[in-house]
């Protein structure tokens, strides 16, 4: 059974867009008063609403002038925590820096205190409910990052409530183990801990099905890119999707992640140019966290100096306790946006198609024929106004894998 869904003022369809370098507007592939087709959760024909209409078993009429667009992918968070740092954040207006924080107990590992505290039933109600505030502001797809347990037994906890909580949301969302997110006290050695990780828990990942990503934090604090290589080497031969929190303060992991092969390198503040340019050489998807910026005080990575050398740009939240609380993928997108000079195409790419790279997926993002049909609705006549507004204007209609979950 074919379902027209429209008219639409406008549809922005990135149908033709490429998954690297700079775009200008004609990118957006933009249907004027267009109509989708769907069958069951697929998209099956785009184009203009009057043609389709023979074609359809029913017809969904939307009424008023709507702007459509495929759902946002926001490819980092870390919604799976327990308890608050806004202690954290106290400390750092006053003045203190994020490494002084973490090394006088605060930062990381007090979000592990209050995580591993929390129960399993606990973060996956919390998860559950981060998820369902993001899809209701457009994110149809939500990678999920543990690495607030740092033992076996609560990387676990925490993997299992994600999982849990994604049987419960329309939303889809991607597991990543993060459990070399810093050393926990419990061990002295960072290379022991490493090799405790990779021996012991990721075979239970494997056995239990529980992620296909593993991802490490390789920065000053955390774990220097020698042992971090190491690591990443571990966990592909294990089979493992990888991917590398890079050079937020200082430069080494986009190396680390590239040489690995790493799906995508996240943060990028302290990138050398250097850097970018291999990062423009590989299939490594740059990922920008303009919501550790602003939590940290610091500035944007470069996101346009990333585009203009040709690399794939995404752009995530980090929504996380500590440096990036907000998660607001619209109102980050436009901040650095408008910052960093990035075309409204180059925009929407970086928290669709782009973003759907960066979890190795390709399924989704566009509205084309053989995409899931995650699709949002924004009550405006023109998509300038998106962005225009400073991502204070939300969608009113949501569609998760053709189910219309929001309006």
């Amino acid at each position: 059974m074919k379902r027209l869904i429209g008219p639409f003022k406008e549809i922005i369809t990135m149908s033709e867009a490429p998954l690297k370098g700079a775009l200008a507007e004609d990118a957006l592939g933009l249907i004027s008063k267009g109509g989708i087709l769907i069958e069951d959760d697929l998209i099956v024909k785009v184009g203009a609403f009057s043609d389709l209409k023979n074609e359809a078993n029913s017809i969904d009429r939307i009424k008023g002038d709507h702007v459509l667009m495929a759902g946002l992918i926001d490819s980092h968070t870390h919604i799976c925590f327990g308890g608050s740092r806004a202690g954290d954040y106290a400390q750092r207006v006053a003045g203190k820096t994020y490494q002084e924080i973490l090394k006088n107990g605060g930062g990381i590992h007090d979000s592990v205190s209050k995580t591993r505290a929390a129960s399993e039933e606990d973060l996956t109600d919390l998860v559950k409910a981060r998820s369902k505030r993001h899809l209701e502001e457009g994110v149809t797809t939500i990678e999920v990052k543990s690495g607030y347990g740092l033992s076996v037994a609560e990387e676990l906890k925490m993997l299992h409530a994600i999982q849990s909580a994604n049987e419960k949301v329309p939303a889809d969302l991607i597991s990543t183990c993060l459990a070399a997110h810093v050393c926990p006290k419990e061990f002295d050695n960072h290379e022991t801990y490493l090799e405790h990780i990779a021996t012991k828990l990721f075979p239970e990942l494997k056995t239990k099905n529980l992620t296909n990503r593993i991802d490490i934090f390789t920065e000053d604090g955390a774990f220097d890119p020698i042992l971090s290589a190491k690591y990443l080497t571990q966990a592909k031969a294990d089979g493992f999707d990888l991917t590398v929190h890079a050079d937020q303060f200082t430069p080494g992991g986009t190396a680390v992640a590239i040489s690995a092969g790493a799906v995508s390198a996240d943060h990028l503040e302290a990138i050398s140019d250097a850097d970018i340019a291999l990062l423009a050489a590989s299939e490594t998807v740059a990922t920008v966290l303009p919501g550790a910026s602003l939590g940290l005080g610091m500035h944007y990575s470069p996101a346009r100096k990333l585009l203009d050398a040709g690399c794939c740009l995404a752009i995530a939240t980090d929504w996380n306790p500590g440096s990036a609380p907000m998660g607001d993928l619209l109102i980050q997108t436009a901040l650095i946006g408008s910052a960093e000079k990035l075309s409204i195409s180059e925009c929407i790419a970086s928290i669709t198609f782009r973003a759907a790279k960066a979890l190795n997926l390709s399924d989704r993002g566009r509205i084309k024929l053989g995409q899931l049909a995650d699709l949002i609705a924004f009550p405006v006549s023109d998509h300038r106004e998106i962005f225009y507004q400073q991502g204070k204007i939300k969608p009113n209609k949501i569609w998760k894998r053709g189910v219309q979950v929001v309006g």
